[in-house]
Protein backbone atom coordinates (compact mmCIF):
# COMPACT_ATOMS: atom_id res chain seq x y z
CA UNK A 1 0.00 0.00 0.00
CA UNK A 2 1.44 3.43 -0.84
CA UNK A 3 0.96 5.69 1.85
CA UNK A 4 1.91 9.52 2.37
CA UNK A 5 0.97 12.22 4.46
CA UNK A 6 0.51 15.94 2.76
CA UNK A 7 1.13 18.59 5.72
CA UNK A 8 -0.49 22.47 5.03
CA UNK A 9 0.68 24.83 7.50
CA UNK A 10 -0.43 28.13 8.15
CA UNK A 11 -0.56 31.11 10.67
CA UNK A 12 -2.82 29.59 12.73
CA UNK A 13 -3.77 25.69 12.03
CA UNK A 14 -1.74 22.85 10.39
CA UNK A 15 -3.89 20.50 8.32
CA UNK A 16 -2.36 16.77 8.14
CA UNK A 17 -3.69 14.43 5.30
CA UNK A 18 -3.41 10.70 5.04
CA UNK A 19 -3.47 9.69 1.47
CA UNK A 20 -3.67 5.48 1.40
CA UNK A 21 -3.12 4.80 -2.41
CA UNK A 22 -4.19 8.20 -3.55
CA UNK A 23 -7.68 7.87 -1.41
CA UNK A 24 -7.89 10.09 1.50
CA UNK A 25 -7.91 8.37 4.59
CA UNK A 26 -7.83 10.61 7.82
CA UNK A 27 -7.89 14.38 7.89
CA UNK A 28 -6.63 15.95 11.04
CA UNK A 29 -6.37 19.81 12.24
CA UNK A 30 -4.81 21.41 15.20
CA UNK A 31 -4.68 24.79 16.37
CA UNK A 32 -1.80 26.36 16.65
CA UNK A 33 -2.54 27.23 20.04
CA UNK A 34 -4.93 24.10 20.93
CA UNK A 35 -4.41 23.76 25.04
CA UNK A 36 -5.69 20.28 26.54
CA UNK A 37 -4.34 17.72 23.82
CA UNK A 38 -4.61 14.24 24.48
CA UNK A 39 -1.52 13.07 26.45
CA UNK A 40 -0.86 16.55 28.52
CA UNK A 41 -0.34 16.20 32.15
CA UNK A 42 -1.33 18.63 34.38
CA UNK A 43 -1.15 19.91 38.27
CA UNK A 44 -5.04 20.15 38.61
CA UNK A 45 -7.18 20.87 41.48
CA UNK A 46 -10.55 18.59 42.52
CA UNK A 47 -12.93 21.15 42.33
CA UNK A 48 -16.02 19.33 43.65
CA UNK A 49 -16.82 15.75 44.30
CA UNK A 50 -19.81 13.93 42.81
CA UNK A 51 -20.51 11.33 44.89
CA UNK A 52 -23.91 10.30 42.64
CA UNK A 53 -22.05 9.95 39.85
CA UNK A 54 -19.05 8.20 41.85
CA UNK A 55 -16.83 11.05 40.09
CA UNK A 56 -14.79 14.60 41.08
CA UNK A 57 -14.54 17.78 38.72
CA UNK A 58 -11.10 18.77 38.16
CA UNK A 59 -9.49 22.34 37.39
CA UNK A 60 -7.07 22.10 34.72
CA UNK A 61 -7.02 25.83 33.48
CA UNK A 62 -9.92 25.55 30.85
CA UNK A 63 -13.52 27.17 30.60
CA UNK A 64 -15.07 23.91 31.89
CA UNK A 65 -13.62 21.90 34.66
CA UNK A 66 -12.54 18.29 33.56
CA UNK A 67 -14.31 15.17 34.48
CA UNK A 68 -12.27 12.26 36.30
CA UNK A 69 -14.03 9.19 37.73
CA UNK A 70 -13.21 6.92 40.47
CA UNK A 71 -12.20 3.62 38.06
CA UNK A 72 -9.89 6.25 35.83
CA UNK A 73 -7.31 7.48 38.85
CA UNK A 74 -5.85 3.78 38.47
CA UNK A 75 -5.01 1.08 40.70
CA UNK A 76 -1.90 3.25 41.92
CA UNK A 77 -3.49 6.46 42.58
CA UNK A 78 -1.98 6.40 46.40
CA UNK A 79 1.30 6.10 45.05
CA UNK A 80 0.50 8.45 42.14
CA UNK A 81 -0.49 10.83 45.07
CA UNK A 82 2.67 9.67 47.20
CA UNK A 83 5.12 10.45 44.51
CA UNK A 84 3.09 13.90 43.69
CA UNK A 85 4.02 15.04 47.26
CA UNK A 86 7.55 14.06 47.00
CA UNK A 87 8.44 15.70 44.05
CA UNK A 88 6.85 19.03 44.85
CA UNK A 89 8.78 18.84 47.97
CA UNK A 90 11.78 18.55 45.68
CA UNK A 91 12.93 15.38 46.41
CA UNK A 92 15.15 14.30 44.36
CA UNK A 93 14.66 10.35 44.44
CA UNK A 94 11.04 9.96 42.67
CA UNK A 95 12.88 10.76 39.40
CA UNK A 96 14.21 7.63 39.24
CA UNK A 97 11.36 5.66 41.50
CA UNK A 98 14.40 3.35 42.05
CA UNK A 99 13.87 3.08 45.52
CA UNK A 100 10.04 4.33 46.07
CA UNK A 101 8.40 2.33 48.16
CA UNK A 102 4.78 1.46 46.02
CA UNK A 103 1.70 2.24 48.19
CA UNK A 104 -1.06 -0.51 48.26
CA UNK A 105 -3.75 -0.66 45.21
CA UNK A 106 -6.49 0.94 45.56
CA UNK A 107 -10.26 -0.50 45.89
CA UNK A 108 -12.12 -1.32 42.57
CA UNK A 109 -15.41 -0.64 44.21
CA UNK A 110 -13.79 2.09 46.64
CA UNK A 111 -16.20 5.64 46.47
CA UNK A 112 -13.97 8.43 45.22
CA UNK A 113 -15.36 10.72 48.24
CA UNK A 114 -13.06 8.51 50.28
CA UNK A 115 -9.69 9.23 48.14
CA UNK A 116 -10.30 13.10 47.14
CA UNK A 117 -11.89 15.97 48.82
CA UNK A 118 -12.78 19.47 47.39
CA UNK A 119 -9.75 21.52 47.35
CA UNK A 120 -6.58 19.46 47.02
CA UNK A 121 -4.08 18.79 44.06
CA UNK A 122 -4.07 15.77 42.14
CA UNK A 123 -1.91 15.11 39.38
CA UNK A 124 -3.33 14.53 35.78
CA UNK A 125 -3.40 13.63 32.05
CA UNK A 126 -5.71 14.51 29.61
CA UNK A 127 -7.59 11.55 27.94
CA UNK A 128 -10.31 12.81 25.83
CA UNK A 129 -10.13 16.40 24.23
CA UNK A 130 -13.13 18.91 25.21
CA UNK A 131 -16.19 18.11 23.16
CA UNK A 132 -19.10 19.74 22.37
CA UNK A 133 -20.33 21.69 25.85
CA UNK A 134 -18.60 19.46 27.96
CA UNK A 135 -14.54 19.53 29.10
CA UNK A 136 -12.10 17.57 29.15
CA UNK A 137 -11.95 13.95 30.51
CA UNK A 138 -8.34 13.32 32.85
CA UNK A 139 -7.14 9.92 34.53
CA UNK A 140 -4.54 9.98 37.23
CA UNK A 141 -3.25 6.65 35.25
CA UNK A 142 -0.21 8.65 33.82
CA UNK A 143 0.93 7.03 30.87
CA UNK A 144 3.98 8.43 27.59
CA UNK A 145 3.57 7.14 24.65
CA UNK A 146 6.35 6.78 22.25
CA UNK A 147 6.86 4.88 18.75
CA UNK A 148 7.94 1.92 19.77
CA UNK A 149 6.71 1.21 23.72
CA UNK A 150 4.47 3.14 25.95
CA UNK A 151 5.68 4.15 29.67
CA UNK A 152 3.82 2.88 32.57
CA UNK A 153 5.18 4.59 36.30
CA UNK A 154 4.22 2.39 39.32
CA UNK A 155 4.14 -0.95 37.67
CA UNK A 156 6.47 -3.71 37.04
CA UNK A 157 4.64 -5.15 34.04
CA UNK A 158 5.97 -5.90 30.66
CA UNK A 159 3.13 -6.41 27.55
CA UNK A 160 3.46 -7.08 24.32
CA UNK A 161 1.05 -6.15 21.45
CA UNK A 162 -1.67 -8.64 20.74
CA UNK A 163 -0.88 -7.89 16.64
CA UNK A 164 2.94 -9.80 17.73
CA UNK A 165 1.85 -13.51 16.69
CA UNK A 166 5.18 -15.01 16.68
CA UNK A 167 5.74 -16.33 19.68
CA UNK A 168 9.97 -16.21 19.36
CA UNK A 169 9.68 -12.35 19.00
CA UNK A 170 7.34 -11.84 21.59
CA UNK A 171 9.69 -13.63 23.93
CA UNK A 172 12.43 -11.77 22.46
CA UNK A 173 10.85 -8.84 23.03
CA UNK A 174 9.92 -9.42 26.45
CA UNK A 175 13.50 -10.32 27.32
CA UNK A 176 14.75 -7.03 26.07
CA UNK A 177 12.31 -5.21 27.74
CA UNK A 178 13.14 -6.85 31.12
CA UNK A 179 16.78 -6.17 30.74
CA UNK A 180 16.64 -2.68 29.94
CA UNK A 181 13.43 -0.94 31.55
CA UNK A 182 14.06 0.65 35.18
CA UNK A 183 12.47 -0.67 38.46
CA UNK A 184 8.61 0.47 39.23
CA UNK A 185 8.55 1.22 35.37
CA UNK A 186 6.32 -0.84 33.41
CA UNK A 187 6.19 -0.99 30.09
CA UNK A 188 3.32 -1.81 27.21
CA UNK A 189 5.28 -3.07 23.43
CA UNK A 190 3.91 -1.51 20.52
CA UNK A 191 3.18 -3.12 16.98
CA UNK A 192 5.98 -1.42 15.79
CA UNK A 193 8.52 -2.71 17.84
CA UNK A 194 8.51 -5.89 15.87
CA UNK A 195 12.15 -6.75 14.32
CA UNK A 196 13.62 -3.47 16.06
CA UNK A 197 17.00 -3.91 17.86
CA UNK A 198 17.57 -2.84 21.42
CA UNK A 199 19.13 -0.02 20.44
CA UNK A 200 16.45 1.40 19.13
CA UNK A 201 14.13 0.28 21.62
CA UNK A 202 16.48 1.56 24.02
CA UNK A 203 16.52 5.25 22.89
CA UNK A 204 12.71 5.33 22.67
CA UNK A 205 12.58 3.94 26.26
CA UNK A 206 14.97 6.89 27.09
CA UNK A 207 12.51 9.59 25.15
CA UNK A 208 9.75 8.36 27.34
CA UNK A 209 11.69 8.98 31.16
CA UNK A 210 13.10 12.07 29.80
CA UNK A 211 9.29 13.26 30.15
CA UNK A 212 8.90 11.61 32.86
CA UNK A 213 12.11 13.68 34.60
CA UNK A 214 10.80 16.97 33.27
CA UNK A 215 7.13 16.07 34.46
CA UNK A 216 9.03 15.53 38.04
CA UNK A 217 11.42 18.57 37.73
CA UNK A 218 8.13 20.68 36.99
CA UNK A 219 6.51 19.59 39.91
CA UNK A 220 8.61 21.08 42.09
CA UNK A 221 8.07 24.70 41.22
CA UNK A 222 4.60 24.35 40.14
CA UNK A 223 1.69 26.56 40.86
CA UNK A 224 -1.81 25.34 40.45
CA UNK A 225 -3.51 25.44 37.38
CA UNK A 226 -0.27 24.28 35.39
CA UNK A 227 0.60 22.02 32.44
CA UNK A 228 3.84 19.74 33.42
CA UNK A 229 4.17 18.03 30.31
CA UNK A 230 3.25 18.80 26.81
CA UNK A 231 2.47 15.78 24.53
CA UNK A 232 3.69 16.17 20.95
CA UNK A 233 2.21 17.94 18.00
CA UNK A 234 -0.50 16.82 16.17
CA UNK A 235 1.63 16.10 13.57
CA UNK A 236 4.25 14.22 15.31
CA UNK A 237 1.58 12.46 17.43
CA UNK A 238 0.53 11.13 13.85
CA UNK A 239 4.12 10.14 12.57
CA UNK A 240 4.68 8.15 15.94
CA UNK A 241 1.62 6.45 15.48
CA UNK A 242 1.14 5.36 11.40
CA UNK A 243 4.33 5.67 10.26
CA UNK A 244 5.68 2.35 9.35
CA UNK A 245 7.54 0.82 6.16
CA UNK A 246 4.82 1.36 4.08
CA UNK A 247 5.39 5.21 4.05
CA UNK A 248 6.65 6.94 0.61
CA UNK A 249 6.46 10.19 0.91
CA UNK A 250 5.36 13.34 3.54
CA UNK A 251 5.34 16.64 2.09
CA UNK A 252 5.54 19.60 4.46
CA UNK A 253 4.93 23.26 2.69
CA UNK A 254 6.71 25.05 5.70
CA UNK A 255 9.89 25.39 5.84
CA UNK A 256 10.00 25.27 9.59
CA UNK A 257 7.70 22.60 10.19
CA UNK A 258 9.89 20.42 7.51
CA UNK A 259 12.88 20.63 9.65
CA UNK A 260 11.28 19.63 12.57
CA UNK A 261 9.46 16.50 11.04
CA UNK A 262 12.49 15.63 9.47
CA UNK A 263 14.46 15.76 12.80
CA UNK A 264 11.88 13.96 14.81
CA UNK A 265 11.69 11.23 11.65
CA UNK A 266 15.25 11.02 11.75
CA UNK A 267 15.41 10.06 16.06
CA UNK A 268 12.51 7.81 15.28
CA UNK A 269 13.38 5.90 12.30
CA UNK A 270 17.00 7.13 10.55
CA UNK A 271 16.39 5.22 7.27
CA UNK A 272 12.85 6.50 6.55
CA UNK A 273 14.60 10.64 7.03
CA UNK A 274 14.63 10.94 3.44
CA UNK A 275 10.61 10.50 2.75
CA UNK A 276 10.18 13.80 4.12
CA UNK A 277 10.01 16.68 1.48
CA UNK A 278 9.97 20.32 1.56
CA UNK A 279 6.82 21.35 -1.27
CA UNK A 280 7.91 24.43 -3.10
CA UNK A 281 5.23 25.13 -5.19
CA UNK A 282 3.11 28.10 -5.62
CA UNK A 283 -0.07 25.94 -5.81
CA UNK A 284 -1.42 25.48 -2.63
CA UNK A 285 -0.42 21.95 -1.35
CA UNK A 286 -4.04 20.22 -0.59
CA UNK A 287 -4.90 21.26 -4.29
CA UNK A 288 -1.55 20.08 -5.77
CA UNK A 289 -2.79 16.59 -4.29
CA UNK A 290 -6.22 16.34 -5.34
CA UNK A 291 -6.90 16.57 -1.20
CA UNK A 292 -9.34 19.88 -1.77
CA UNK A 293 -11.73 18.49 -3.84
CA UNK A 294 -11.47 14.99 -2.05
CA UNK A 295 -12.55 17.28 1.07
CA UNK A 296 -15.54 18.61 -1.24
CA UNK A 297 -16.90 15.28 -2.09
CA UNK A 298 -16.37 13.30 0.58
CA UNK A 299 -17.62 15.71 3.62
CA UNK A 300 -21.48 16.74 3.95
CA UNK A 301 -25.09 15.12 4.84
CA UNK A 302 -25.03 13.29 1.67
CA UNK A 303 -21.79 11.10 0.12
CA UNK A 304 -21.69 9.64 -3.55
CA UNK A 305 -19.99 5.90 -4.24
CA UNK A 306 -19.08 5.90 -8.23
CA UNK A 307 -21.31 3.06 -8.69
CA UNK A 308 -23.73 5.41 -8.01
CA UNK A 309 -24.17 4.01 -4.32
CA UNK A 310 -24.92 6.50 -2.11
CA UNK A 311 -24.78 7.11 1.92
CA UNK A 312 -26.98 9.51 4.02
CA UNK A 313 -24.85 10.49 7.40
CA UNK A 314 -26.54 12.21 10.09
CA UNK A 315 -24.84 13.29 13.11
CA UNK A 316 -26.62 14.04 16.75
CA UNK A 317 -24.98 14.41 20.65
CA UNK A 318 -25.28 11.02 21.24
CA UNK A 319 -24.70 9.03 18.24
CA UNK A 320 -24.35 8.94 14.71
CA UNK A 321 -26.75 7.50 11.50
CA UNK A 322 -25.57 6.29 8.68
CA UNK A 323 -28.73 4.90 5.88
CA UNK A 324 -27.08 3.48 2.73
CA UNK A 325 -28.73 4.26 -0.39
CA UNK A 326 -28.97 2.00 -3.55
CA UNK A 327 -29.58 4.81 -5.47
CA UNK A 328 -28.94 3.93 -9.79
CA UNK A 329 -27.18 0.57 -9.09
CA UNK A 330 -28.67 -2.01 -10.84
CA UNK A 331 -27.20 -4.31 -13.27
CA UNK A 332 -28.93 -6.09 -15.83
CA UNK A 333 -28.98 -9.89 -14.53
CA UNK A 334 -28.78 -9.28 -10.76
CA UNK A 335 -31.48 -9.80 -8.65
CA UNK A 336 -32.76 -7.78 -5.56
CA UNK A 337 -30.70 -10.34 -2.70
CA UNK A 338 -27.53 -9.68 -4.96
CA UNK A 339 -27.83 -6.37 -5.38
CA UNK A 340 -28.09 -5.71 -1.87
CA UNK A 341 -24.84 -7.76 -1.03
CA UNK A 342 -22.99 -5.71 -4.08
CA UNK A 343 -24.92 -2.37 -2.63
CA UNK A 344 -23.93 -3.21 0.78
CA UNK A 345 -20.03 -4.59 0.39
CA UNK A 346 -19.15 -1.47 -1.24
CA UNK A 347 -21.15 0.86 1.19
CA UNK A 348 -19.35 -0.78 4.14
CA UNK A 349 -15.59 0.27 1.94
CA UNK A 350 -16.75 4.05 1.97
CA UNK A 351 -18.48 3.80 5.61
CA UNK A 352 -14.86 2.22 7.43
CA UNK A 353 -13.38 5.16 5.37
CA UNK A 354 -15.57 8.15 6.82
CA UNK A 355 -15.20 6.95 10.40
CA UNK A 356 -11.70 7.58 10.13
CA UNK A 357 -11.51 10.22 7.54
CA UNK A 358 -14.45 12.51 10.40
CA UNK A 359 -13.02 10.54 13.79
CA UNK A 360 -16.08 9.57 14.21
CA UNK A 361 -16.73 8.26 17.71
CA UNK A 362 -19.15 6.64 20.13
CA UNK A 363 -21.85 5.07 19.25
CA UNK A 364 -22.77 4.56 15.36
CA UNK A 365 -25.64 3.11 13.46
CA UNK A 366 -25.12 2.00 9.86
CA UNK A 367 -29.10 0.93 8.21
CA UNK A 368 -27.78 -1.16 5.21
CA UNK A 369 -29.94 -2.43 2.73
CA UNK A 370 -32.21 -5.43 4.11
CA UNK A 371 -30.90 -9.27 2.80
CA UNK A 372 -32.95 -12.56 3.74
CA UNK A 373 -29.89 -14.65 3.12
CA UNK A 374 -27.98 -15.09 6.70
CA UNK A 375 -24.93 -16.08 4.28
CA UNK A 376 -25.03 -12.83 2.55
CA UNK A 377 -25.35 -10.61 6.13
CA UNK A 378 -22.26 -13.13 7.44
CA UNK A 379 -20.17 -11.82 4.47
CA UNK A 380 -21.49 -8.22 5.55
CA UNK A 381 -20.15 -8.60 8.84
CA UNK A 382 -16.76 -9.87 8.10
CA UNK A 383 -16.48 -7.22 5.42
CA UNK A 384 -16.87 -4.66 7.37
CA UNK A 385 -14.58 -6.34 10.45
CA UNK A 386 -11.87 -6.53 7.58
CA UNK A 387 -12.25 -2.94 6.75
CA UNK A 388 -12.67 -1.57 10.74
CA UNK A 389 -9.01 -3.10 11.05
CA UNK A 390 -7.23 -0.71 9.07
CA UNK A 391 -8.21 1.57 11.68
CA UNK A 392 -6.13 2.48 14.78
CA UNK A 393 -8.76 3.83 17.28
CA UNK A 394 -10.34 1.09 19.32
CA UNK A 395 -14.25 -0.15 18.18
CA UNK A 396 -16.51 -2.75 18.12
CA UNK A 397 -18.58 -4.20 15.86
CA UNK A 398 -21.36 -6.13 16.30
CA UNK A 399 -23.56 -8.69 13.43
CA UNK A 400 -26.89 -7.44 11.67
CA UNK A 401 -29.68 -7.09 13.29
CA UNK A 402 -32.61 -8.69 11.91
CA UNK A 403 -33.96 -5.11 11.04
CA UNK A 404 -30.46 -4.90 8.90
CA UNK A 405 -28.81 -2.45 11.33
CA UNK A 406 -24.98 -2.86 12.23
CA UNK A 407 -23.87 -1.20 15.61
CA UNK A 408 -20.82 0.09 16.02
CA UNK A 409 -18.82 1.55 19.12
CA UNK A 410 -15.38 3.44 18.30
CA UNK A 411 -13.31 5.24 20.45
CA UNK A 412 -14.18 9.18 20.65
CA UNK A 413 -11.49 11.43 22.33
CA UNK A 414 -11.94 14.53 19.91
CA UNK A 415 -14.36 16.33 18.66
CA UNK A 416 -15.79 14.84 15.14
CA UNK A 417 -14.46 16.78 12.01
CA UNK A 418 -17.39 17.93 10.33
CA UNK A 419 -16.40 20.23 6.98
CA UNK A 420 -19.55 22.68 5.71
CA UNK A 421 -19.45 22.06 1.53
CA UNK A 422 -22.78 23.76 1.01
CA UNK A 423 -23.09 27.37 0.87
CA UNK A 424 -26.24 29.32 2.19
CA UNK A 425 -28.17 30.50 -1.01
CA UNK A 426 -28.29 33.67 -2.39
CA UNK A 427 -31.42 34.22 -3.82
CA UNK A 428 -33.10 32.69 -0.51
CA UNK A 429 -30.73 33.09 2.21
CA UNK A 430 -31.16 29.91 2.73
CA UNK A 431 -35.68 29.15 3.52
CA UNK A 432 -35.95 27.61 0.52
CA UNK A 433 -38.62 30.18 -0.65
CA UNK A 434 -37.28 33.17 -3.21
CA UNK A 435 -39.68 36.21 -5.10
CA UNK A 436 -41.85 35.56 -8.01
CA UNK A 437 -40.24 36.73 -11.16
CA UNK A 438 -43.78 39.16 -11.32
CA UNK A 439 -42.85 40.63 -8.35
CA UNK A 440 -39.44 41.69 -9.07
CA UNK A 441 -40.75 43.00 -12.26
CA UNK A 442 -42.90 45.54 -10.07
CA UNK A 443 -40.35 46.00 -7.90
CA UNK A 444 -38.08 46.77 -11.07
CA UNK A 445 -41.43 49.29 -12.42
CA UNK A 446 -41.16 51.14 -9.19
CA UNK A 447 -37.62 51.69 -9.15
CA UNK A 448 -37.66 53.05 -12.38
CA UNK A 449 -40.67 55.61 -11.95
CA UNK A 450 -38.72 57.17 -8.68
CA UNK A 451 -35.82 57.30 -10.78
CA UNK A 452 -37.44 59.14 -14.11
CA UNK A 453 -39.61 61.14 -12.10
CA UNK A 454 -38.30 62.00 -8.56
CA UNK A 455 -34.12 61.92 -9.59
CA UNK A 456 -34.44 62.87 -12.79
CA UNK A 457 -32.16 60.94 -14.32
CA UNK A 458 -31.29 61.53 -17.65
CA UNK A 459 -30.21 58.42 -19.39
CA UNK A 460 -30.63 54.89 -17.54
CA UNK A 461 -29.19 51.23 -18.55
CA UNK A 462 -30.97 48.61 -16.49
CA UNK A 463 -28.84 44.90 -15.64
CA UNK A 464 -30.73 41.79 -15.23
CA UNK A 465 -30.18 38.27 -15.36
CA UNK A 466 -31.17 36.75 -19.10
CA UNK A 467 -34.89 35.48 -18.36
CA UNK A 468 -35.81 38.75 -16.76
CA UNK A 469 -34.39 40.57 -19.85
CA UNK A 470 -36.06 38.43 -22.29
CA UNK A 471 -39.18 39.08 -20.15
CA UNK A 472 -39.09 42.72 -20.45
CA UNK A 473 -37.64 43.41 -23.78
CA UNK A 474 -39.48 40.70 -26.28
CA UNK A 475 -42.89 40.79 -28.27
CA UNK A 476 -44.13 43.39 -30.23
CA UNK A 477 -46.15 45.10 -27.01
CA UNK A 478 -42.93 44.36 -24.35
CA UNK A 479 -42.24 46.03 -21.30
CA UNK A 480 -39.97 48.31 -22.57
CA UNK A 481 -41.75 49.65 -25.15
CA UNK A 482 -44.79 50.87 -22.57
CA UNK A 483 -42.07 52.54 -20.45
CA UNK A 484 -41.02 54.34 -23.51
CA UNK A 485 -44.71 55.35 -23.90
CA UNK A 486 -45.18 56.36 -20.52
CA UNK A 487 -41.85 58.27 -19.47
CA UNK A 488 -40.56 59.50 -23.57
CA UNK A 489 -37.13 57.90 -22.79
CA UNK A 490 -35.34 54.47 -24.17
CA UNK A 491 -33.80 52.41 -21.38
CA UNK A 492 -31.03 50.45 -22.15
CA UNK A 493 -31.39 46.44 -20.71
CA UNK A 494 -28.19 44.42 -20.85
CA UNK A 495 -28.70 40.51 -20.24
CA UNK A 496 -25.79 39.29 -17.50
CA UNK A 497 -25.61 35.53 -16.72
CA UNK A 498 -23.60 36.42 -14.03
CA UNK A 499 -26.55 37.66 -11.90
CA UNK A 500 -28.76 35.32 -10.22
CA UNK A 501 -32.90 35.54 -11.09
CA UNK A 502 -33.61 38.23 -8.72
CA UNK A 503 -30.88 40.41 -9.04
CA UNK A 504 -30.20 43.42 -11.16
CA UNK A 505 -28.71 47.20 -11.07
CA UNK A 506 -29.33 50.43 -12.75
CA UNK A 507 -26.67 52.32 -14.32
CA UNK A 508 -26.93 56.39 -14.42
CA UNK A 509 -25.48 58.16 -18.07
CA UNK A 510 -21.69 58.24 -16.85
CA UNK A 511 -22.21 54.23 -16.06
CA UNK A 512 -21.58 54.35 -12.24
CA UNK A 513 -24.19 52.12 -10.34
CA UNK A 514 -26.74 53.56 -8.63
CA UNK A 515 -27.45 52.71 -5.09
CA UNK A 516 -31.28 52.32 -4.33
Amino acid sequence: MNKELIISSSDSEVEIALVEDKQLVELHKEKKNHQHVVGDAYLGRVKKIMPGLNAAFVDVAHEKDAFLHYLDLGHQYASVAKYMRQAMNGDPSVITLQNFKMEPNIEKTGKISNILKSGQFILVQIAKEPISTKGPKVTSDISFAGHYLVLVPFSNKISISQKIKSVEERNRLRRLMQSIRPANFGVIVRTNAEGRSVAELDSDLRTLIDSWTTMTVNLKKATFPQKLVSELNKTSVLLRDVLSDDFNNIYVDNLDMYNEIRNYVKSIVPEKVDIVKHYKLNTPIFEQFGIQKQIRSSFGRIVSIRSGVYLIIEHTEALHVIDVNSGNHIKAGEGQEDTALQVNLESAVEIARQLRLRDMGGIIIVDFIDMQLAEHRKLLYDKMVEEMAKDKARHTILPPSKFGLIQITRQRVRPVIDIDVQERCPLCDGTGNIKSSLSIIDEIESNLKHLLTVQNEKKLTLIAHPYIYAYLTKGFKSKRMGWFWIYKKWIKIIPSETYNLLEYVFLNKDGEEITL
